[in-house]
């Protein structure tokens, strides 16, 4: 089962169950009709709850995909199989979400988005069956900010009081606390990599990850995505309070007249950060 960072358990399990479909269906794509299935298939969500009430089932819409794409010989997929129309729809679930003040993306969100794109196939599956897009879409977003079926996880609060990290501060992105504010995309392919640092971090010792890769592989993005899972609660007790810190060295260097100023600056962080003993000092390009 592939995690999908920032979506909510609801969310993950209906991604997931669309992956399964286009398998099963023998597809070598993941497509809008694949995601309505998945949704039709996260049972107790938001989604599933407003198109079931219109009598929109798995069955009536695979029924529908069947005999309207056929089917092949089963498969293996992965995220990175999701069309390009799949992939706008999830990153538009996420402007959806961020829109709404949510620090999650649920199956309502994801459905939304289905809903705005009048030229997916989904669309067409839905219009078929006599479906006001209108009328669901109202419906949801008149549910979606008190409904709980899709509550995001619970994370530890923060401390509003002034912190002890000045340096940091100044020089610093507190990647944690932007996850929490819902300003950070869930990332989609690198769950693998993520899981691989969380184990590193959580050693005793040898627990200093180091991404390597050619710029704008995704290195970044991965620090993101652990940011996101500290946020959500989806990480060993050993990471739940701590803070990804992204500092910013080109920062540091400038502005530094006289010799030994950067030096300074360096050594007020690492203070900072063995003081708090609860920081994850990101360092990008930290190579160059």
């Amino acid at each position: 089962m592939y995690k999908f960072t920032g979506f909510t358990q609801k969310a993950n399990t209906a991604l997931n169950a669309a992956i399964e479909y286009a398998e099963n269906l023998g597809h070598t794509y993941i497509g809008s009709e694949h995601l309505l299935l998945g949704l039709l298939s996260s049972e107790g969500s938001v989604a599933y709850t407003a198109l079931t009430a219109r009598n929109i089932t798995a069955d009536n819409v695979e029924t529908a995909v069947r005999n309207s794409v056929g089917i092949g010989t089963p498969t293996v997929l992965s995220p990175n199989d999701f069309t390009p129309r799949s992939k706008n729809i999830i990153e538009t679930a996420v402007t959806i979400a961020r829109s709404l003040g949510h620090g999650y993306v649920g199956t309502e969100h994801l459905l939304i988005a289905i809903l705005r794109d009048s030229s997916c196939y989904a669309m067409d599956i839905l219009d078929a069956m006599n479906v006001s897009a209108a009328d669901i879409a109202e419906e949801i977003t008149k549910s979606v900010n008190v409904s709980q079926n899709d509550a995001s996880p619970k994370s530890k609060t923060q401390s509003k009081g002034k912190t002890e990290t000045p340096t940091l501060d100044q020089f610093g992105r507190d990647l944690t606390a932007i996850a929490r504010q819902g300003k950070i995309d869930p990332v989609i392919g690198r769950q693998k990599e993520i899981e691989r640092v969380i184990q590193i971090l959580c050693r005793r010792t040898k627990n200093n990850p180091c991404l390597i890769g050619e710029p704008g592989v995704g290195k970044t993005a991965i620090a993101e995505g652990l940011a996101l899972k500290i946020a959500s609660g989806e990480v060993p007790e050993i990471l739940k309070d701590k803070r990804i810190v992204a500092l910013d060295l080109t920062g540091m260097v400038a502005g530094t007249k006289y010799r030994g100023d950067f030096e300074e600056r360096i050594k007020s962080a690492i203070d900072e950060v063995s003081k708090a003993g609860n920081i994850i000092l990101f360092i990008d390009e930290v190579h160059t």
